[in-house]
């Protein structure tokens, strides 16, 4: 870290804004907000496994829904799905990245309709070790009406 960062730091400590709010937060939120565009709400959160609760949140996530995580993870982006109340449904990782497998998640899709009668609420695919995740695979699978 280089002179500016230090200086921020300090700030922080003289200021007394030692936790997840303050005016650099609000700077930081109103920035970006500004440079996404118009209608764009930002809220900067202290880790992802808040970001990931709070999008479960406003994607209406409760209890009795179930979410599709990949099984080789971090608990902190599976956890969250239980703090709502919902069931984490864990699907396999496939061997290049380690990540969601999109053939497993088009099964689990599958075997979630024929048991439950519905779709899981949403899908947590996370990108591990540095990997991304087959994220156009996943998203299409997703958004498929049909599930053969």
């Amino acid at each position: 870290m280089g002179s500016l960062e230090k200086q921020y730091v300090e700030e922080a400590f003289n200021t007394n804004w030692i936790s997840p709010a303050g005016p650099h937060i609000t700077a930081f939120e109103e920035e970006l907000a500004a440079y996404l565009g118009e209608g764009v709400h930002v809220a900067a959160l202290s880790s992802g496994t808040a970001a990931i609760h709070l999008a479960l949140i406003i994607l209406g996530v409760k209890q009795g829904d179930e979410v599709i995580c990949s099984s080789f993870t971090f608990s902190g982006s599976c956890n969250p799905v239980v703090y709502v109340g919902a069931s984490p449904v864990f699907v396999e990782s496939e061997h290049v990245t380690w990540n969601l497998d999109p053939t497993t998640l088009r099964y689990a899709i599958n075997d979630r309709i024929s048991k439950t009668g519905r779709k899981p609420k949403a899908i947590i695919a996370v990108d591990l070790y540095g990997n991304p995740a087959k994220l156009n695979e996943i998203l299409a699978i997703s958004m498929s009406s049909a599930y053969p």
